[in-house]
């Protein structure tokens, strides 16, 4: 018999093995992304308070559409970034939160880099 892997449970090792190695502080937090079926989320981490600073996600009620396609991605992340420009960071570290860097992870990213965030 078979048995299937859960993709979900590869993910998360995956973003374990990455978040050895990646962390945020408070002059450069760490831009973690998460992405559902429906909805995409990014918040900008400080690692070592342990405090979200910055949070955006396609459930905001500034945001109008449907929260799974590259459309929103691209949109939060232009949201993210206006609000961590607002809070005065321009330089992060990305975390993709074991998700391969394509389609609406990729989107999310450069969103945020033409909104003015550095990584």
């Amino acid at each position: 018999m078979i048995v299937r892997k859960d993709k979900n449970e590869l993910r998360q090792r995956r973003h374990r093995r990455v978040r050895g190695k990646v962390s945020g502080t408070a002059e450069r937090p760490r831009l973690c992304v998460y992405r559902s079926v429906k909805n995409i989320y990014a918040q900008l981490i400080d690692d070592v308070r342990g405090v979200t600073l910055v949070a955006a996600s396609s459930l905001d009620k500034d945001f109008d559409g449907y929260g799974g396609n590259k459309e929103a991605a691209k949109a939060v992340g232009l949201s993210i970034a206006k609000k961590a420009v607002q809070a005065g960071i321009t330089e992060v570290v990305f975390d993709r939160g074991g998700y391969v860097y394509t389609g609406r992870v990729a989107l999310l990213a450069e969103g945020a880099r033409e909104g003015g965030l550095k990584f």
